[in-house]
């Protein structure tokens, strides 16, 4: 990887009373392949979006010594020049020394990791990423200073990337999430969730019987902001997304089953909302589930886990085609080891 250097050269000016920083930016690795008004938004985070494009149009952001253009595709090695109030500068600096990961749970449950991923095994209760509350233990925050005291990860080495999560499951789900540790992996992995080359399977406890053991479910999905949840029609609404999701029932008990669920389509609480929607909501669930069916379970949390990842790439994945075919699978979901353990379960 290419040294990165921020504010190697550094000089100072007066223009109208106003101290500018003349800042020189050397693209690393990491940064390559960035446009470049994405890449100075990342770098300068406090800068107000309106300034950085003037500063475009003025030519204060410059590329090898010529004029840069906001959608230019930056490359390793290049030179960026800028020229920025100082004291914009300065507030970067301060945040850059505040490692607010080394202030989450060193905790984290490893289920599968190479030279670019790490697939993490988060447990129900841990938010994936920093929320409205700012939380700092989060799951994302455990697996950078992980990666920090390994020597993986240097944030004064990187300009515009920090490992970051490709999946994200609810707090209350466990389960798999894979995260990247580099950005060439990240931009692969997001496009192969996209184009649905990683296939991601759950188990859930559902409560009744379903009539069929086996079925694909299609809907239509509209998403409330403001109340968090999402509400499924079988017919398509004006802001609706399709949904599809498919089953597998694979044991019962006289009140609940237990489910193998692919997901087809992958939506804010598809499973959850789906089920519910066909009148099997999920044991524990109190958003999409009743007190009712709750109420003495022993559930606080919906019991939902993402069980299984399989990488199954029909293109090119560049530096990550040693992944196709891998199969990653958690070790252990207690929910489904009582359930099939206990007396009363009838495995299909």
């Amino acid at each position: 990887m290419a040294c990165a250097i921020f504010g190697g050269q550094t000089a100072q000016q007066r223009v109208k009373g106003t101290t500018i920083a003349i800042k020189t930016v050397t693209v690393n690795k990491n940064d390559a392949g960035q446009r470049a008004d994405k890449f100075i938004t990342k770098l300068f985070p406090q800068l107000p979006q309106a300034l950085m494009y003037k500063a475009f149009r003025r030519k204060d952001i410059k590329l090898g010594g010529k004029r840069c253009d906001i959608s230019t595709r930056l490359c390793e090695g290049d030179v960026l020049t800028i020229y920025i109030k100082d004291e914009l500068l300065e507030e970067r600096r301060e945040r850059e020394f505040q490692y607010d990961f080394l202030r989450a749970s060193s905790s984290l449950d490893i289920a599968y990791e190479d030279e670019n991923i790490l697939i993490a095994d988060k447990k129900p209760g841990l938010i994936v990423h920093q929320d409205e509350s700012y939380q700092t233990d989060t799951l994302i925050a455990r697996i950078q200073r992980y990666l920090y005291e390994k020597g993986e990860y240097n944030p004064d080495a990187e300009q515009s990337f920090a490992p970051a999560l490709v999946n994200r499951i609810d707090r209350n789900t466990g389960g798999l999430v894979i995260a990247a540790k580099n950005a060439a992996a990240l931009r692969i992995l997001n496009e192969k969730m996209k184009s649905r080359q990683i296939h991601k399977t759950y188990l859930c406890i559902v409560c009744g019987k379903l009539s069929k053991k086996e079925d694909t479910l299609t809907g239509y999905l509209e998403k409330n902001e403001s109340q968090n949840r999402v509400y499924i029609d079988k017919k398509p609404g004006k802001n609706s997304k399709t949904i599809i999701t498919k089953y597998r029932v694979i044991a019962e008990q006289p009140d609940h089953s237990l489910l193998e669920v692919e997901l087809l389509t992958g939506r804010t609480h598809q499973i959850r909302a789906h089920l519910a929607s066909i009148g099997h909501p999920l044991l524990g669930d109190g958003k999409y589930g009743t007190n009712k069916n709750n109420r003495g379970s022993g559930f606080s949390k919906q019991a939902l886990y993402s069980c299984r990842l399989v990488f199954d790439f029909t293109s090119d994945a560049e530096i990550l085609n040693y992944l196709s075919g891998v199969e990653v699978k958690a070790k252990r979901i207690p929910f489904a080891e009582d359930f099939m353990s206990n007396p009363a379960t009838k495995k299909l």
